[in-house]
């Protein structure tokens, strides 16, 4: 016996629409929420946002600022938490 039904997508596999604050950085088209993380990523690594010291702490620009709730730093951890919040 075959399943042929289609599998539900897992919580990193489905497919949400960034906020106007996200867009700013990983696009406006509905991506996964690994996408957003890769597209975070390559956005930190880009613009040389890892504080060199620590490198599990992002330093906030003008368009992570209100993405991190105003905050100047987060952790790589705390990152997911603020993008949860950014995605619909």
């Amino acid at each position: 016996m075959t399943d042929s039904a289609p599998k539900k997508p897992n919580g990193l596999q489905k497919v949400l629409q960034p906020s106007a604050e996200l867009a700013a950085v990983v696009g406006s088209t509905p991506l996964s929420r690994g996408d957003v993380v890769s597209k975070m990523w390559a956005y930190i690594k880009q613009h040389n946002l890892q504080d060199p010291a620590n490198k599990r702490d992002i330093l906030s620009d003008a368009k992570l600022k209100p993405i991190f709730s105003g905050k100047d730093r987060v952790n790589m951890f705390e990152m997911n938490k603020h993008l949860a919040n950014h995605l619909k």
